[in-house]
């Protein structure tokens, strides 16, 4: 008799990691900003476009980041009890004051 083995190979799905981008309201925090992001939803009664807006804490390593800047921001594994998104880039430097 003649046995043959088979190999189950497991591929494992690669995802990226979601992104979004928002401006920062916050940067009081140690190596920790807050980003509001806003997104533009339609009414689904009334059909009218409205904004929804969400505040989220994001950590910034380098503490490089200011008040208006507009930031780009990924999603990564929970770092503490609020923060499970990391900066990814600066887009646009907000004003200095």
């Amino acid at each position: 008799m003649t046995e043959t083995v088979t190999d189950t190979v497991r591929t494992k799905k690669v995802t990226s990691a979601r992104t979004v981008s928002g401006t920062v309201v916050s940067n009081k925090m140690d190596k920790t900003i807050t980003v509001l992001i806003e997104r533009r939803v339609q009414h689904p009664v009334y059909r009218k476009i409205i904004r929804r807006s969400s505040k989220i804490h994001a950590h910034d390593e380098q503490n490089v980041c200011g008040i208006g800047d507009s930031v780009t921001i990924a999603e990564c594994r929970p770092i503490s009890k609020s923060k499970s998104w990391v900066l990814k880039s600066i887009d646009k430097k907000g004003r200095e004051v």
